[in-house]
């Protein structure tokens, strides 16, 4: 019997790990980028005021979002970009990620 149970757990760690993360809103993250980062990063993602500031589109939805919390919670130094993200509750930070990821980047590597 405790050979079961434990096969069963075992399977149910299994299922959790192999869960698909839960995306943001995509059409959400489109209206608050259009709020907020378009001014700086461009309404298409790819094309930034500044050739500075980071082309957020096409970038893996996981990066962004860490790299929005981190922003937000001083982990990482940026001082607009640190107001900008405490601004953001975490859905938006979700949704932000979603949106930006669903976006074809126009980074490109040669050799």
């Amino acid at each position: 019997m405790k050979r079961v149970i434990r096969c069963l757990v075992a399977l149910g760690f299994s299922a959790v790990a192999l869960a698909p993360a839960v995306a943001g809103d995509i059409a959400k993250g489109r209206e608050k980028a259009d709020q907020v980062c378009a001014s700086c990063h461009g309404k298409d993602g790819n094309t930034p005021i500044d050739p500075s500031y980071p082309r957020l589109a096409g970038q893996y939805e996981d990066y962004l979002l860490r790299a929005l919390l981190d922003y937000k919670s001083d982990q990482r130094k940026n001082a607009i970009m640190a107001a900008q993200a405490k601004a953001l509750s975490k859905s938006d930070i979700e949704n932000l990620a979603a949106f930006y990821a669903s976006l074809p980047g126009s980074l490109t590597h040669r050799r």
